[in-house]
This record gives C-alpha cells, sequence and structure tokens, in this order.
C-alpha cells in the first residue's frame, strides 16, 4: 500500500500520475487540463476552497508544474499564488487566550504604543506600530500573544522566503537553494518542485524500446526505505517495466566519491562534501571564503553517470532520488554531460501507477554493485564514515576528525566556525535536509524508522571494501 506523509503530497501524486498517463498515450496535456482536473476534483466532493471550481483551478496550476513550470524561472521551487492564500498574516497576535486583566503588562511593555484595549478589555496591536519585537509576548502572564511564522518561512533555513505585498509567498532565488524544505511544509501545497516527468518519458519512447539508445536509471541508496509495500528487487523489476535498461545504484558512485575524497581531504588538510547540492550552493551563497575548501569531486549522482557516460556517450541517464535540489544540479555545467534528467520518489511512484504496473505483484530482480559504505551515504554520518573507512583501508597516517550535520539551520553555526578558523574538525559533512537524504523533500514518506532500513541493505552488500570497488572500476 502506498503510504503517503500528507494529503498535500497524495494531491501532488494524482496530478503526477494523471499528467503521465496522459502523456504516455501521446495526448497533449493542454488539451486535457480540464479533464485532469475534473478527474481530479469530482462533482460533489467537498472543497478546501470556496468551490470546486478553485480546487479545479488550483489542480490545473499544479498540471502546469508537472509540465515544468514557468520555463523563465531557472529555479526548481515554485510558488502557486492561487494557492498561496490560506495563511493568516506572519506576526503577533492576540488569541482567545487573552483574560482582559488588569495588569495590562503587554501594555507596559510596548515603548511604541502599539497595544490597545477593546470593550472587553482585551488587548489589539496595531500593526502600523507594531514592529514584531516580541516584548509584549514575553509579558503576558497567560503566554496570550503569540507569534505566527508561516510555515514557509519556519521552514526555510536559507531565510530565502518573504511576504509580497499581497500576502503570497515569495521566494528569493539569490538565496533558495532548492533544498524542498518549504515544499513539505506548506500545508497547502503552494509551493512545488518543477517536473520532468514528461522529459523522462520522452527519453523513454524516443529510445523505441532501447534500440536506439539506451535510458538507464541511477538509483539513490534511499530507496529502500520507500516502497516498503514492494521489496528491492520488486521495485528494480519495476523501473525494467517502465523501460529503463540499464540499473545503477548511485551508492556505486558514493564509493567512489567516498574514495576520491579522502585522498582530496588527505591533500588539503580540511574539507566539505560534495554530495549535497543544496549544501554545496548553501556555501556558496552564503560562506565563499570555504569554497575553496569544497570538494571537487562531482556527486555520487555525477560520478556513476560519468562513467556510465564514458562506455555508452548516447545512453540518457535518469537519476531517482529524495532529493528536489538534484533537479537543480544536474543542469549545472560540470554535471549536464552525465546526468539528463532526475525525478524523484514521488515522481517514480506516479510512473508506477501512470502504466498500471503493481510492483508488488512482479518477480524480484536483485542489485548488488555497492559496498554498506556507499548505501549509507543515505543518512546522516554516512559519508564522513566511508571516507574514514578508506583512509583505514589505505593505511593512511592521516588522522580524520569529522563532524556530520543535518540541517541548514546545524549547518550554520558549524560553517561560521570553519570560515572563523575556530572549528576543530578537518571534514564536514554537510546535508541540507534531517536525517540526511532519507529526510529529503522527494520521498514519499519521512520516519527515523527509514535508518533502519537503510542499515540493513547496507549489511547485505557482498561488497565489503571501498578499495577494491574502486579498482574494480579502474580495470
Amino acid at each position: 500500500m502506498r503510504k503517503f506523509d500528507s494529503n498535500v503530497q497524495v494531491l501532488k501524486y494524482k496530478v503526477l500520475r494523471e499528467v503521465a498517463r496522459h502523456y504516455w498515450e501521446g495526448e497533449e496535456i493542454f488539451s486535457v487540463f480540464n479533464e485532469i482536473a475534473n478527474e481530479i476534483v469530482k462533482k460533489g466532493q467537498p472543497s478546501t476552497s470556496c468551490c470546486i471550481y478553485k480546487d479545479r483551478a488550483k489542480v490545473a496550476e499544479r498540471i502546469r508544474i508537472a509540465l515544468g513550470g514557468n520555463r523563465k524561472n531557472p529555479n526548481i521551487i515554485e510558488v502557486i499564488d492561487l494557492v498561496c492564500d490560506e495563511c493568516p498574516e506572519s506576526g503577533h497576535v492576540v488569541t482567545d487566550l487573552c483574560r482582559g486583566c488588569l495588569a495590562h503588562a503587554c501594555e507596559a511593555s510596548c515603548r511604541l504604543n502599539a497595544i490597545s484595549f477593546g470593550k472587553d478589555n482585551k488587548a489589539i496591536i496595531d500593526k502600523s506600530k507594531c514592529v514584531e519585537c516580541g516584548q509584549c509576548a514575553k509579558a503576558c502572564p497567560y503566554s496570550a500573544i503569540n507569534n505566527f511564522i508561516r510555515p514557509c518561512v519556519r521552514s526555510c533555513k536559507a531565510d530565502a522566503i518573504h511576504m509580497a505585498e499581497t500576502g503570497e509567498a515569495e521566494i528569493d532565488y539569490e538565496k533558495c537553494v532548492s533544498c524542498g524544505a518549504c515544499v513539505t511544509q506548506c500545508p497547502f501545497g503552494a509551493t512545488v518542485d518543477k517536473s520532468y516527468i514528461t522529459n523522462l518519458i520522452d527519453m523513454i519512447k524516443g529510445s523505441e524500446g532501447n534500440t536506439k539508445y539506451k535510458v538507464n536509471a541511477i538509483i539513490a541508496p534511499a530507496f529502500v526505505s520507500q516502497f516498503d509495500y514492494a521489496t528491492i528487487g520488486q521495485v528494480i523489476q519495476g523501473l525494467r517495466e517502465l523501460g529503463f535498461e540499464g540499473i545503477y545504484e548511485a551508492a556505486q558512485g558514493a564509493d567512489l566519491v567516498a574514495y576520491y575524497e579522502a585522498k582530496e581531504l588527505e591533500e588539503k588538510g580540511f574539507l566539505t562534501t560534495s554530495c549535497c547540492p543544496a549544501f554545496v550552493e548553501y556555501i556558496e551563497k552564503n560562506f565563499p571564503d570555504l569554497v575553496p575548501n569544497i570538494s571537487h569531486n562531482l556527486s555520487p549522482m555525477g560520478t556513476i553517470g560519468k562513467i556510465i557516460k564514458d562506455e555508452d556517450p548516447t545512453c540518457k541517464n535518469i537519476f531517482i532520488g529524495p532529493c528536489t535540489a538534484k533537479k537543480a544540479e544536474f543542469q549545472l555545467e560540470k554535471v549536464k554531460d552525465y546526468i539528463d534528467c532526475v525525478i524523484t520518489f514521488e515522481e517514480l511512484q506516479a510512473l508506477f501507477d501512470s502504466k498500471d504496473i503493481d510492483i508488488e505483484n512482479l518477480e524480484s530482480t536483485p542489485i548488488d554493485d555497492a559496498t554498506p559504505f556507499g548505501r549509507g551515504f543515505a543518512k546522516s554520518g554516512g559519508v564522513a564514515a566511508a571516507v574514514v573507512e578508506v583512509l583505514i583501508e589505505q593505511g593512511s597516517d592521516f588522522v580524520p576528525d569529522t563532524v556530520a550535520v543535518e540541517g541548514l539551520d546545524k549547518c550554520k553555526p558549524v560553517l561560521m566556525r570553519a570560515s572563523r578558523g575556530m572549528l576543530k574538525n578537518n571534514l564536514i559533512e554537510g546535508m541540507a535536509c534531517a536525517n540526511g537524504c532519507i529526510g529529503g523533500a522527494g520521498c514519499l514518506s519521512h520516519t527515523d524508522k527509514h535508518k533502519v532500513v537503510i542499515d540493513q541493505h547496507a549489511r547485505e552488500a557482498t561488497h565489503k571494501e571501498i578499495t577494491k570497488v574502486v579498482e574494480g572500476f579502474s580495470k
């Protein structure tokens, strides 16, 4: 049974599924906008808006995002203005807990005279005077004044979201790192990652059954935690049913990255990892002095993609993972020659169902290409552990002192100390998402239990040494 964290995800999945279903059939999506919207929002269903017609209009906007969104906007995350109209104004508000007390401590604390009292003696905040200092909230003995922060703003640790004059959320693309935190936290689904599923479908159909060129899937190690209603082997077979020829573990690329980053760490003496594109971009935008210390290696996605392309330049490599930022990474100059498209696990589930592929009823196709360490990249601390393992395998005299941080809010103080020369560690493993890749915005579900599944999959690897895997590629 498919599992999603929220109804927002379910709606997103339905839109992606129906867009893909029609696109497989060769239909012009713009000609069936209304048909898809009417199928998803049926007449007589409860409405989340003023009427089902506005619900359908919102679905139409989601269809636009599923078709790639605003092509003039290079950012991966977009705001659907029509959907972003439900949140109250941010800032300090007086709640029903206000008792109309005699003390008026809130009034006494406000130096700008922004607080007055109505006929019921309850506090009123004059927003034209209020500067959101929060002193009134601190002073109230009943905690009746709350500082309301919109979920998207609260979730964005890159400080890239603010409110427009008209009330909708706006993304500052100079700060945004495409991590997708706002995508998972908006309760209305107003912030959405644009999709490239139609591009992928075009590639699969254009290959004519992999006769003109091969279409390969590079699947992130976090996938083993996502499709828990089927076996790992059934997911792999499902990819073949979709039309993929080669299926590769991105964990192979992770083994290679760990090997090369260990060498680079020895040479530089201080390094930040390159696996998480949102983390890398966060450094580039906020800590330019640390840019020379970012690992010069491609991410696991780019690394394994390059190896595949070196052997077969005509093939198409599709990365499938939990990460919205990967959709930005594959378009970078240094990566675009090796990866042709990126989709998330959410989109993969929609693709399976668009072709009525019940993966839980398929035969199981094994996959066993990487070490436990490469597979461990899916969770926080996995990259650092792999780099240390390489140094041990190589008998290096270099003494690693690693720190693994997850979530940009936790990455920031570590990076600040590093930029000031105050950090004792010599390797920073940074992940933009909580728990690492298993907490990515493109996951079907998010739970700490996924760590157990990742660890189990890692233990099942028959390749035990990173060095031997790397040597195998060089032969």
